[in-house]
């Protein structure tokens, strides 16, 4: 009898000391990041057109996010915001230097090489790191991916309308770790076809190489940015009225599903956290929708910057749940880190958080945090739980013309500051600031405080850490 309790005892230790090994053990990380993705692009997110049903099963088997935020409503701020976990007003890429709402080619500014941004946190966990598909955070030689603790990088360096005009005709550099290694015609549709594709072949060829080790791959695709483009196949699997841009997300859902496949089949899954989401909110024009939410890329009303975002770890997630606390991109750095196991002491202020609990406990009531709406070097808004304030009321003209110059679509300036119940109304349709005058009052002091310390426009506030210029940067395409 005694033997077989020690024996019980033993296997009991045994199994406790697996099991903390299993939760201790640094994940794979794989990070799909979409460019221009609408919030309701996605079947699973109310799409009546496109067909995602590789996205929509790992909603099935993951955690589906309601109210996720990317960093910024536009490419470059909302990427800064990921890979430094501070919002870019922070970091100084909220502007060009031409105050500009993006970075262009022969960009005299980019990402800070003095900040560590998270590849290079990971590789202090061991990581393999790799970048596939676009950057868009500097395209000189100090400002590229693979000097900041990316170990491999296939891609573009910006925007795919971007294209640097030779004879007439604008290419873009398709880059392999620092060297450019080809070019695609901007205007070639059956040239521009081939990213995603080529993309997730990189993709599987790099885990393929990598899967022995703990690594972070940043799958950032092209798609569904203009110039749309997909292979003749996935033109079938969308009855959208614009083919193009619905056989786009078509196509992404298809490279999704060909990566989890890979995971399962290589026995990767269950120690891997995938994460599936978009940079901004979508524009109409080209083709993207934001459902019931108002407003469109460039803009800081919910449909410029609210976007899916759906997680999906085996084991780990339970399937088919549902996440509405008020989360974004700039989270990532730090829940990355912590489920690597690093703690980060470099004393620097980031405005994320660590959102692992929210991955495994995603019905959780939480208590309220505040998201701020930084856009073209102003804050525009204030989300505080269910609440929004809107600011735009409280430009001058003066300022109203600096965003306007450096705004994706029509901004109308409301005469006063607005309140909106996101939760009620989250198409921001009914005005409820009278009503709730102290709920004003708290939202504009987390305002007030918060441009105290990051200023406005090109008044750099005291918790600005301003990044380096080049004097005379060069194009990539001689």
């Amino acid at each position: 009898m005694k033997n077989t309790y020690l024996l019980f005892i033993f296997i009991t230790a045994l199994s406790s000391n697996l099991f903390a090994g299993n939760k201790s053990t640094p994940p794979n990380i794989i990070l799909i990041f979409c460019d221009d993705l609408g919030y309701a692009d996605l079947s699973s997110y109310g799409s009546l057109w496109n067909q995602t049903p590789e996205v929509d099963q790992m909603a099935v088997e993951g955690v589906r996010f309601t109210d996720f935020y990317a960093g910024a409503p536009v490419c470059s701020p909302s990427r800064a915001g990921l890979m430094t976990g501070c919002y870019a007003r922070r970091v100084d890429l909220d502007l060009d230097q031409n105050n500009a709402w993006v970075l262009f080619p022969k960009a005299k500014k980019g990402i800070n090489p003095e900040e560590t941004i998270l590849p290079e946190a990971l590789k202090k966990a061991g990581y393999s790191t790799a970048i596939i598909g676009k950057w868009h955070l500097g395209d000189q030689p100090e400002f590229l991916p693979i000097n900041h603790g990316f170990d491999y990088w296939f891609g573009l360096p910006y925007s795919n309308d971007m294209g640097i005009e030779k004879e007439n005709i604008p290419l873009l550099p398709v880059m392999q770790n620092e060297k450019v290694i080809g070019v695609i015609n901007q205007k070639s549709e059956s040239e521009m076809s081939t990213l995603t594709e080529r993309y997730t072949e990189e993709a599987l060829n790099w885990i393929g190489k990598n899967k022995k080790k703990p690594f972070f791959l940043y799958l950032a695709h092209t798609m569904p940015h203009n110039p749309v483009a997909a292979r003749k196949q996935f033109h079938r699997k969308t009855n959208h009225s614009k083919k193009g841009f619905g056989a786009s997300v078509a196509e992404i859902s298809w490279s999704t599903g060909e990566i989890l496949n890979y995971l399962k089949q290589e026995g990767l899954a269950k120690n891997t956290l995938v994460i599936f989401t978009s940079d901004n909110g979508g524009q109409p024009y080209w083709g993207a929708s934001n459902g019931i939410l108002k407003g469109n890329k460039g803009q800081t009303f919910e449909g410029g910057i609210r976007v899916p975002c759906i997680a999906w770890w085996p084991g780990r997630i339970e399937p088919g749940t549902t996440c509405n606390s008020t989360a974004s991109v700039l989270d990532f750095y730090s829940t990355f880190t912590a489920l690597a196991n690093l703690n980060i002491n470099d004393s620097l202020k980031r405005d994320g958080t660590d959102i692992s609990d929210y991955l495994f406990n995603p019905a959780k009531i939480r208590e309220a945090r505040p998201f701020f709406y930084w856009h073209v070097g102003y804050l525009q808004a204030v989300r505080y739980g269910d609440w929004k304030l809107n600011l735009l009321g409280r430009f001058s003209k003066e300022e109203q013309q600096n965003i306007l110059k450096s705004t994706y679509g029509h901004t109308v300036f409301p005469d006063n500051i607005e309140l909106y119940n996101l939760c009620s109304d989250p198409g921001e349709k009914t005005n409820v600031a009278d009503k709730n005058p102290e709920i004003v009052a708290q939202i504009q002091k987390l305002a007030e405080k918060e441009i105290s310390a990051l200023g406005e426009w090109t008044n750099k506030g005291p918790e600005v850490r301003k990044t380096i210029y080049i004097d005379s940067p060069e194009i990539l395409l001689k």
